[in-house]
This record gives C-alpha cells, sequence and structure tokens, in this order.
C-alpha cells in the first residue's frame, strides 16, 4: 500500500549517520514500499475481443455468417469454433508474454545506496523511506523525490519528466525527482517523498517499456495478411469456377469457403508469441534479461559485437599487484578484496606507496565490504581495490572534504580538496591524463606505465599539491584550477583477470561468422595485453586510440570494419560514431556498455546490452539486452537462443505451409477437373486439420532447443519465407503429403469398382475413402513435423526422442486421429468413415514417405554443396568449429 501524503513532511534535517534500522523499518511499515502503483491493465474482455476481431478472424466470422445464411449450420458451427479457440489461444499467450515480461523485470531490482547506523550500504530502492540520506553518483537513477543536501558538479537528466534534453544543473537545496537521472558528477540528498506520493506516480508516462513488434514479427504479419488475401482471392475465383461447370450455389460457396479456410494461417501468429516468449525465458535462466521481446529474433541476426573489457572480458576484481613511487617500487601479493596479504619494499617506497594509497582512498567511494563471510566491492572496483591496499598500509583518511571535482569521462581524472591540518588538493585519475598536471620528469612514470601495461595491468597515477595552512576555505574556482602544479605520489597498477570463458566465447562468434571488437577507455598496452590473452586480437588487426580515430565517417568505417580491432582510450562519443558507421555498413550491431555515456551508443545499436551487476541505471534503461553476470560469453548465449528461435520460426512456417499444399489439393484437383472428380476432403475436415491437430506440433517445433551446431553457420540476414522454406514446402514436403493423400483417396474408390468417367458412389464407399484422404495428411503432418525440425539432418541424426513436445504432440495427434475416424457422431458429422485394409494401408505410408522425400533433398541438397566447395579450390577449408558454450548445448534441435 502507498499512502497518497508523506507524514515526514516537511523533510527533517539529515543526520550525518543517516537513519537508524529501526527507525528504517518502521516508516517503512507506515507509508509503505517505495513502488509506483500497479499501471491500469486493459480490461481482460478488450483483450480477448482483439483476438476474436482483428483480420483474419473478420474473415471467418463472414464465412460462417454466410454458411448459417445457407443453411449449412455445422459449418458455421465449426467455422466459430476455430475463431474462438484461436483467438483464447492468442489471448492466453499474449496475457503470458506481459506477465512474463514483469517476472523478468523483477530479476533486476533497482539498488540505491544510503547512510544507515553511520554506515554506507546498499538498499532495494522499494525500500527507501523519507529521511534517508542517499548518496548519488553519475549513472544512478534519483528513486524517489529528494532533496540535494550537497552537490559537486552535478547534472541531470530531467527529459522523462520535462521533456528537456539539456541536463539540469541543480545546487544544494534543490529537489529532484525520482525518474531521472545523475549524469555527471556526485552528491547527497534527503528523500521527502517516496511510492504514489511522488511526482513520478501522477504522471501518465510509465518509465517501464512495452513490448514492441521486431522486424521480423512485422514480416509475419506481412505475410500472413498476404497469404490471407491470396485465401479469398483464391476462394472467389474457385467460386466462379465452380458456377461456370455447373455446380449449385451453395456447393460453390461451400468449396470456396474449403479453400479460403485451407490456405488462412489460423495458427500462426500464436505460434510465433509462444516462441519469442519461450527464448525470451531461456535466455533469462542463462542471465540475459530481454527488455523487449523483439531483442530474441534481433539477436539471431547479429553480424558484429562491440564489447567492452573490464567486467565483460575480464572478472572485474580489481587488485593492486604492482607499485611505482618516486621512492622505489613496491610488489603486492593480491589476495582478493581480503584486507590482509604481503606488500614488500624499501621502507621509503612503502612510505610514499601508503602516502598514495591514503589519497587514492580519499578521492573514492567504493569500499571492500564483508558480506556473508565474503568479501566483495561496494561501488567501484578499482576503488575498493585502493580502500584494501590503504587498509594493508594502515593509511586511513580522515580530513573534511571542501570540494569534489568528480570524474569526467573527457578529463579521464578527478579530484578533492581536503581541509583540516594538511589542506591539500587529492587526485587521481589515467596516468596519460594526469601525469601532464605533475611537475618535474615524469619520464620513470611513463616507463612504469608502459611496463605495467605490457603485462595486462590497468594503470592509475595519483598525485597531491599541498595547500598553505591555514588557507581561506574558499575552494578552487573549478577543476583545472585545482588540477595544476601536483606532485605525483604512485603509478598503481592493478589486475583484472580475463574471464576464463572469454577465448571460447569470442572463438564461437567467428565461427558463427560474427566479428567482434574491443572498445575500451584504458591505455593501449593493456587494451593489447587483454586481447592477446583473450584470442580477440588477430594478426594484422590494429590497435587504435581514440583520438586518433579519422574525422571522416568513411574512413573510420573502413578501419573498424574488421574482425580484432581494438579501440583505446576511447570516448563516449567515439563509440557512438562507431555504432552509426557500422549500421550505415549494415551490419547487424550488438554495443556493450556500463556508463552513463554509454546510453546513446547502446539506444543507436540494434541491440544494446548493458551490465546488470555493475552498470549504471542510465546504460540499463538504454539496452535491450542486461547481462546479470556481465560476462561476454552470456552475449554469446544469447545469441544463440536468439537464432534458436528464428530457426524454430522457419521449421514451424515450412511445416504449416506443407500441410496447407495437402488441405488445398483437393479442391485444385476437383476444380481442374471441372467438378467430375470427387472432393477428397471437405471444408469441416480441414478446419479439424487445422485446430484439430496441426497446432500442437507447431507449438512444439516453436519449442525447439538449440542445436549444438547453431554457431557454425552465418548469421540470418534475409527474409523468413526464402527460397529453402518454399522449395521444401510446395516442391518437396507438400506435393509428397499430397500425392500419398490423393493416392489412398483414389485406391479406395478404384477397390469399390469407380473408374474415371463413371459415377462416383456414395455413401459409405465414398466416406470411406475421403477417411482415407483424411488419415494420410494426418500420418504425413506427423512425419512433416520431424522432418521440419531440421533442413540440414534427417530426424535419425538428431534422435527421434529429443524433443519431447514434438512426441507428445504426435502422440495427441494418433489419439485426436482416431477419434475423428472412430466415434460414430464425429465422423459423420465430418462426413468421413475409417477406411478400408488396403487405402489405410497407403494412408499410412505416407509417414515414411515424406520422410524418405526429406532424407532425398537433404542428401541431393547439401551433397551438392560439398561438391561444389570441394571443386572451387580458391575457397579454404573451415577452421574447426568450437561448440557452442556448454550452457547452450543440447542434444536436440538442428539448424534449418
Amino acid at each position: 500500500m502507498h499512502t497518497s501524503a508523506d507524514p515526514f513532511a516537511p523533510a527533517p534535517v539529515p543526520d550525518a549517520d543517516g537513519l537508524s534500522s529501526a527507525e528504517a523499518a518502521a516508516r517503512l511499515a507506515r507509508v509503505g514500499r517505495n513502488e509506483l502503483p500497479p499501471p491500469d491493465r486493459r480490461p481482460a474482455w478488450r483483450g480477448l475481443v482483439d483476438q476474436i476481431t482483428h483480420f483474419f478472424a473478420l474473415l471467418l466470422w463472414v464465412a460462417s455468417a454466410l454458411a448459417l445464411v445457407a443453411g449449412m449450420p455445422q459449418l458455421a458451427a465449426a467455422i466459430a469454433i476455430v475463431v474462438v479457440v484461436n483467438g483464447a489461444f492468442a489471448f492466453v499467450q499474449e496475457r503470458g508474454a506481459e506477465h512474463a515480461a514483469e517476472r523478468l523485470a523483477d530479476l533486476l531490482p533497482r539498488r540505491a545506496r544510503v547512510v544507515r547506523d553511520g554506515r554506507t550500504v546498499e538498499v532495494d530502492a522499494a525500500e527507501l523511506v523519507p529521511g534517508d540520506v542517499v548518496l548519488l553518483e553519475a549513472g544512478d537513477a534519483v528513486c524517489a523525490d529528494v532533496t540535494l543536501t550537497e552537490a559537486h558538479a552535478c547534472r541531470v537528466d530531467t527529459s522523462l519528466l520535462t521533456g528537456e534534453s539539456v541536463p539540469a544543473a541543480p545546487d544544494r537545496g534543490d529537489e529532484l525527482f525520482a525518474g531521472t537521472y545523475v549524469t555527471e558528477g556526485e552528491g547527497s540528498a534527503v528523500v521527502v517523498r517516496t511510492g504514489a506520493a511522488t511526482r513520478l506516480a501522477g504522471i501518465a508516462r510509465l518509465t517501464v517499456p512495452g513490448i514492441g513488434a521486431s522486424p521480423l514479427a512485422r514480416q509475419l504479419h506481412r505475410v500472413v495478411r498476404t497469404i490471407a488475401l491470396i485465401a479469398v482471392a483464391v476462394g472467389v475465383g474457385f467460386f466462379a469456377v465452380a458456377l461456370l461447370v455447373g455446380t449449385p450455389a451453395t456447393d460453390g460457396f461451400l468449396f470456396a469457403v474449403g479453400v479460403t479456410v485451407a490456405l488462412v494461417p489460423e495458427g500462426l501468429l500464436p505460434t510465433v508469441t509462444v516462441s519469442l516468449a519461450v527464448g525470451a525465458q531461456r535466455m533469462a535462466a542463462d542471465r540475459a534479461l530481454v527488455r523487449r521481446l523483439d531483442a530474441v529474433a534481433t539477436l539471431g541476426s547479429t553480424t558484429f559485437v562491440c564489447t567492452d573489457k573490464t567486467g565483460t572480458l575480464t572478472r572485474n576484481e580489481m587488485a593492486v599487484v604492482a607499485a611505482w613511487t618516486p621512492a622505489g617500487s613496491v610488489d603486492v601479493r593480491p589476495t582478493g578484496y581480503r584486507p590482509d596479504g604481503a606488500v614488500a619494499g624499501d621502507p621509503a617506497a612503502l612510505a610514499a606507496l601508503a602516502a598514495a594509497a591514503r589519497a587514492g582512498r580519499a578521492c573514492s567511494t567504493g569500499r571492500a565490504v564483508q558480506t556473508a563471510g565474503r568479501w566483495r566491492a561496494q561501488g567501484d572496483p578499482m576503488e575498493a581495490a585502493l580502500d584494501v591496499l590503504a587498509g594493508r598500509l594502515g593509511a586511513a583518511d580522515d580530513a573534511p572534504v571542501v570540494a569534489r571535482f568528480p570524474f569526467d569521462p573527457r578529463r579521464r581524472r578527478m579530484s578533492i580538496v581536503v581541509g583540516g591540518t594538511a589542506p591539500a588538493v587529492l587526485a587521481k585519475g589515467a596516468p596519460d591524463a594526469l601525469l601532464p598536471r605533475c611537475g618535474g620528469d615524469t619520464g620513470a612514470a611513463d616507463a612504469a606505465v608502459h611496463a605495467f601495461a605490457e603485462r595486462g595491468l590497468r594503470t592509475l597515477a595519483v598525485a597531491w599539491r599541498p595547500l598553505a595552512a591555514g588557507a581561506p576555505a574558499v575552494p578552487p574556482a573549478g577543476a583545472d584550477d585545482a588540477e595544476r602544479d601536483l606532485v605525483l605520489l604512485a603509478v598503481l597498477g592493478l589486475e583484472d583477470p580475463p574471464r576464463a570463458e572469454a577465448a571460447d566465447a569470442i572463438a564461437a562468434c567467428r565461427t558463427a561468422g560474427i566479428r567482434v571488437a574491443m572498445l575500451t577507455g584504458d591505455h593501449p598496452a593493456t587494451a593489447r595485453a587483454i586481447a592477446d590473452e583473450v584470442g580477440l586480437l588477430r594478426p594484422g588487426a590494429p590497435v587504435l586510440v581514440g583520438a586518433d580515430l579519422p574525422a571522416d565517417d568513411e574512413v573510420l568505417a573502413a578501419l573498424v570494419d574488421r574482425d580484432g580491432v581494438v579501440v583505446a582510450r576511447v570516448s563516449p562519443e567515439d563509440k557512438l560514431r562507431i555504432a552509426r558507421v557500422l549500421r550505415r555498413r549494415g551490419h547487424v550491431l550488438a554495443m556493450t556498455g556500463d556508463g552513463v555515456n554509454d546510453g546513446p551508443a547502446l539506444a543507436e545499436a540494434d541491440i544494446g546490452v548493458a551490465m546488470g551487476a555493475s552498470g549504471t541505471d542510465v546504460a540499463r534503461q538504454a539496452a535491450d539486452l542486461v547481462l546479470l553476470d556481465d560476462d561476454f560469453a552470456t552475449i554469446v548465449e544469447a545469441i544463440v537462443h536468439g537464432r534458436a528461435t528464428f530457426a524454430n520460426l522457419r521449421r514451424f512456417l515450412t511445416y504449416h505451409l506443407t500441410d496447407n499444399v495437402a488441405e488445398l489439393t483437393p479442391f485444385v484437383v476437383w476444380a481442374l477437373s471441372g467438378g467430375r472428380f470427387p472432393l477428397a476432403i471437405g471444408v469441416l475436415q480441414v478446419l479439424c486439420l487445422d485446430i484439430g491437430t496441426d497446432l500442437l506440433p507447431a507449438l512444439a517445433l516453436g519449442a525447439e532447443r538449440p542445436a549444438p551446431t547453431v554457431l557454425t553457420r552465418p548469421p540470418w540476414t534475409g527474409r523468413l519465407a526464402d527460397r529453402v522454406v518454399l522449395r521444401r514446402a510446395f516442391a518437396v514436403l507438400g506435393p509428397t503429403e499430397a500425392l500419398c493423400s490423393m493416392g489412398a483417396f483414389v485406391m479406395a474408390l478404384v477397390l469399390a469398382g469407380w473408374r474415371p468417367g463413371r459415377v462416383v458412389p456414395g455413401g459409405h464407399t465414398l466416406a470411406a475413402a475421403s477417411g482415407a484422404a483424411f488419415a494420410a495428411v494426418v500420418v504425413g503432418q506427423m512425419a512433416n513435423a520431424f522432418a521440419c525440425r531440421s533442413s540440414t539432418f534427417t530426424p535419425r541424426r538428431l534422435g527421434w526422442r529429443t524433443n519431447r513436445l514434438l512426441l507428445g504432440a504426435v502422440a495427441t495427434e494418433v489419439v485426436l486421429l482416431a477419434g475423428f475416424l472412430l466415434v460414430p457422431p464425429v465422423a459423420r458429422t465430418l462426413e468421413h468413415a475409417a477406411p478400408a485394409l488396403w487405402p489405410g494401408v497407403l494412408a499410412l505410408a505416407t509417414a515414411p514417405a515424406v520422410l524418405a522425400a526429406d532424407a532425398v533433398d537433404k542428401r541431393l541438397r547439401h551433397g551438392g554443396a560439398r561438391r561444389r566447395r570441394t571443386l572451387t579450390p580458391s575457397t579454404p577449408s573451415p577452421p574447426s568449429a568450437p561448440s557452442a558454450p556448454a550452457s547452450v548445448q543440447s542434444s536436440g534441435g538442428g539448424p534449418t
């Protein structure tokens, strides 16, 4: 529950120690959690009505009404049942997708840093209460309405509330509202309103993104709409043919409706929804949070990945392992974030390093904390490493901070001014940004920087400038005024080990035809060393520096559009330019980022990938995919699921079109014979095939798991219904199924004494023949479902039992077929009967016929492709392909 008014307003003056845990709990119980009221949902009945009144549904409603007027109530009822069942199914899937999106969003709770009991702690933002002291820095979301108590070069993005694109510059005493973001600087604030009492709660525009239609989904809509329009046109044309051959208008209408129903893809769109939702759920299980369902399909088309280094290719577990000071070098034994560990060096060097550690810690807010018996970083891991170093050396910092000049990605340094008995300016930052601000000869320091970088270490410089004791308390006019005439204290080398799985993930990308580039803010030598260690750097690939990138976009595109390129000292503006030029060259781009300034590049990319563990709120809001573990290998796993989702769409599209061929063939034969050849199956039978036996196998194909070989093919960049899909459906599988069905029908008539040109026998003979044709189509569907699992491998190679959902769907088909043929009331309604022995045997032979045709087609097609590769000596043999990441390997499935 949320209160509409704040019982603690006006905000109390915050205590330096913040609220106590007991007081915070009491206030939380009184005012409720800091959450927006749930959005008003569209009534369920509205959603259901929409599902039974869309374009395709209206076509069938019209057909049902006309059938009723024409005196065919069974047909009218059957069509109405099709519409209602299909609409109900789509409605359930739509609601399930909405709930799934809500559950996925819950996997990434927003955190806030507050002062409680005199300590800085992280809490769920939903537990903020009025009176809490909140610490803010660049990249943080403002999670409640607050009043600033300190502001150091703060800039706040208020576009969500005001539409103003230029960040505001609030000062101490100004109010910030929930839903805004700190883009620069840092500060502290006291919470004044939470939950429903915030300004954001009264605004209709919600911050939670909706589920949009992907380009693939829009293409599917176009395909289905085109098929539906063709179905109507063909139905009208066949109605005219029926009238021309002297068929009564009622029978002609029945015929036209059958053709239309046979072609309209009633179950295709719900199956797409299921496939996308399954893909999103599987990605979430692999620690990849899809914020929009359209990203599932787009991931399967990714051709280029631009990744950062820290935390993505490395573990983001910083530790100082080496240091250079003007008094000498020091070796540090890494022990993670634990406060113990050996530090070896001359006494003078140790004293100099202690001074540097004290200054570095004073400039930092990140700390090493112990939770659940384990030491971990709270805040920036690099700053936590400085905290650990200072603790090992006994270097405490207790001087009051007079002014702060926060880190800026353009300056790549930050500084503070401390007062007390020894006032001074303390600064830390990238060595190439800080050393020019230091006096004296920095040649030895430069050599240390290069030596550390060649070892793959991150480098950090720490410097200071003492101020005269008793100097005025007025701080410097700005960062440039403060960060001048500095004295270098130390250059630190920090180790951030590469992730063990990074090399395999990069190799898997290359096997999949995906180019990988590293964009990092680190020193070029550090970037080169890590890129080489994880296998990203290719022979001849350049290591570029952001400041040296060409101004011309075409030249830049030619420079970075290659596999294994590394760009060091990259700025947010550089990342945005690189994203734009790669997309202009036709790439489907995935871009990673974690900082507040990465937002534009993430939004520009086709797939923006944000870090869930270490990234900022701004980056996560701009991204399509959030990595809950910050691991590059998780991106590869997400691509695997994206490709598998696309392959599943092609699977059940092939399956659906194949069965349409078998359903439409009897009507085509009837028309071509001028009505002299009897209809093998009727409209009600077609409806039973579409809604009774066709849908479950399609759903099972839509949930097919990724195959181990899914990364051995290039990314999909073409049409969904391409030549392979159309040829398999209309030239191989469909005609085989139709030929067997019509063969069973003709055999039943011939065995009963019918010959072409004679009067077609009626009664049980015709009903049994129709039952044989119907059974052949259903049996063909069963075999077709297994054949459509792959366009490359036969079901025997895939394993008959590796898709348990498909086994269940086929078993259900067998039961339904028995019911349709053997239950007398159902059989009479469908106007067919159980077939005789030999027509029944031929109907059963449809399954091996379809599988045999599928096997021959795959052998001819892929055997020919292998022969062409053998006869082309200029084409190098593909490298030995590494397996997909272990977490996504499966014994089932197969490439399409």
